[in-house]
Order: structure tokens, then C-alpha cells, then sequence
């Protein structure tokens, strides 16, 4: 029954002159870079940012190397192949790295941001809706099951293999509901591990999808970021690829949470991330943190009325039916 969904795949390039698509999810954080009248402006800084960056992690000339990054929109479909039936549901960062100095250009990791309409749902709709009785926090029992089976369905499909030859990486924000401890473990890129006192909700969230944890904090940064992934961190990967996707991902926090990651002190052996540190640098890059929480639930809506609810029945016999492989 597991081919009953099948997955395509489309790519923008993400450069100073990106504009989102009518489909693009208008939370997704680099969507909302690039709108208003500093735009350009935004998206120039904010790649120049992830270029010094690169080049900082990478041994050579200061200005060796550049990151190139697209946009990858999945689409799934149905198995009547219906045009609507077809519904956007994941968008994650394809970085490749350009070393100008002999025009060779280099794969880097695909994942690093990401974004899913069913996330939104998941986040902002069912567990707004388990807690709204007020009798403590709950986690439904089935909470983002479905979601995690179609993401690792995805990376087993045709659509993914075809495209991409390892397994994705996401690269996100430390809870500032965890406290995190340096284990002693230093990586040549990714540097300094810590581990937190216990599995937070995106933990979890990310394991439905196949993905383990481990957090570092890179040469040069002042806070860990927390690195999903489905195979070995520190052995699939080169040097080359893990700095692109710190670079990447190290400047898209800058400015998303500058309180953590522009912070002007460093996390110590022991860290408790807070979005109320009172001294950082803002980047200068405009953001709006509110409008994006405020569409993450329009979004969510979008999703149960338009994917959730019209295919419930399809959806939960195919959740049923299905086994991630074994791998």
C-alpha cells in the first residue's frame, strides 16, 4: 500500500534574488527574509554571512569558497494521480559549495532548514487542541506519527534516491527548554558536544521521522546547534560538507535568535539557552519572529482542512500498512 504515495521534487535557487513561490510555505524562515522592500538587501547580507562563515570553518584563502543553496519543495501525490490530490508537504535547504579559486564545485548536505505543512498542523492544531482543557501539558500518544512515516517514506522513494546520493541532515536551534552539558567529544568542524539532560518534544518529533540527535558547538560559535541525522554525523560526511551546512544554518540562527546565537558570551560547560538574554548583536537582517509563529497556525489550518481531513481514510490506512525498512 506504500505506493499508493509517491513524491516529486522541485528546486529554487536561493540567491539575492529569490522571491517564494505561490506554494512556498510563508513560514518557512527564508521566505520570510525576502519579502518587503529590504528584500535584496536581506538576502544579500544573510548570504555574504554564510560565506565569511564557510570560509572561517575551512582552511585556505578568506574568500576561497561559496555556498550555493536551492530550495527543495516536495510535492506528494496520491495513486490516482489526480492534480488534486497533490499537496505540498516538505522543504528542506540543498547546499552545494563553489570553490572559486579552481571553479569546482562540491555536494554538500541536502535537510538544513526545515519546513512541512504537517508540522504546522501537528504543532499548532492537534497539540494546541490535546491542552486546551488546562489540566497539565499532554502529548497525544499518536502525535506526529503520520508525519514521521511519510518523511521516511520520502527518503526511501524513487524521488529521493534518484536526486540525492546520502541521507539529509537538519540543522536547528537547542531548546531553551533543556539544559545541555559538554561531553568532552571535540570534532576538527563541528566542535565541542554537548548533550541535554533529556529528550525534548522535537526530540521526539524527529526520532518519528528516523532522525537521531547530537548537538556541537562549532569553532567561533557561542551556542551548540542541534544536528539531526539518520546514519553516522561524523562519518558520512567531509569536513567540507559539515561546514557548509554550519555556515548555512549557524547564520540562518543568527538571525532568527540572536539572543542565542549572537549572544556576546559563549555557552560554558553547562548551558541553558533563554530568549530573554538581554546582551547580543542583532545582525540587522529583519525577521519577524511574531508574523511567523501567527502563520504557523494559518498554516496548520490549511493543512487539516485542504490534506488531513478530506484524506483522513487513506491516510490512516496507509499509516497502518506501512513499515519504515529495516535498515
Amino acid at each position: 500500500m506504500a505506493n499508493d504515495i509517491t513524491f516529486s521534487i522541485t528546486t529554487t535557487r536561493f540567491d539575492e534574488d529569490y522571491a517564494p513561490a505561490e506554494s512556498s510555505r510563508v513560514t518557512t524562515n527564508f521566505a520570510n527574509l525576502a519579502r518587503g522592500s529590504g528584500r535584496q538587501q536581506n538576502l544579500r547580507n544573510a548570504l555574504s554571512m554564510m560565506n565569511h562563515r564557510l570560509n572561517e570553518l575551512v582552511p585556505g584563502d578568506d574568500d576561497r569558497y561559496r555556498v550555493e543553496l536551492d530550495i527543495v519543495s516536495v510535492h506528494l501525490r496520491f495513486g490516482d494521480g489526480a492534480d488534486d490530490e497533490e499537496f505540498p508537504v516538505i522543504e528542506v535547504l540543498d547546499v552545494s559549495i563553489v570553490d572559486t579559486s579552481t571553479g569546482e564545485r562540491h555536494r554538500g548536505i541536502v535537510g538544513n532548514n526545515f519546513s512541512s505543512y504537517l508540522r504546522d498542523y501537528d504543532f499548532s492544531v492537534v497539540l494546541p487542541a490535546a491542552n486546551a482543557g488546562g489540566e497539565g501539558f499532554t502529548v497525544p500518544e499518536d502525535f506526529g506519527i503520520l508525519h514521521g512515516k511519510i518523511f521516511q517514506h520520502f527518503l526511501d522513494s524513487d524521488a529521493y534516491r534518484d536526486r540525492f546520493a546520502q541521507a539529509p541532515v537538519i540543522c536547528i536551534s537547542v531548546s531553551t527548554s533543556r539544559t545541555y552539558r559538554r561531553t568532552g567529544v571535540v570534532h576538527p568542524v563541528l566542535g565541542v558536544e554537548y548533550a541535554q539532560d533529556s529528550f525534548s518534544l522535537t526530540d521526539d518529533y524527529f526520532g518519528r521521522m528516523g532522525l537521531q540527535v547530537r548537538y556541537f558547538m562549532p569553532r567561533g560559535s557561542v551556542a551548540p546547534l542541534a544536528f539531526y541525522f539518520r546514519d553516522d554525523l561524523t562519518a558520512e560526511y567531509s569536513d567540507l560538507q559539515l561546514a557548509g551546512t554550519i555556515a548555512t544554518m549557524e547564520t540562518f540562527q543568527k538571525i532568527y535568535r540572536p539572543e542565542i546565537y549572537n549572544a556576546v558570551s559563549p555557552a560554558g560547560e553547562v548551558y541553558r539557552p533563554t530568549l530573554d538574554e538581554p546582551e547580543f548583536v542583532r545582525t540587522g537582517i529583519d525577521y519577524d519572529r511574531e508574523e511567523r509563529s501567527r502563520l504557523a497556525v494559518t498554516q496548520g489550518r490549511y493543512a487539516e482542512e485542504h490534506f488531513v481531513t478530506p484524506h483522513r481514510h487513506i491516510l490512516d490506512a496507509w499509516a497502518a500498512d506501512y513499515a519504515a525498512p529495516v535498515r
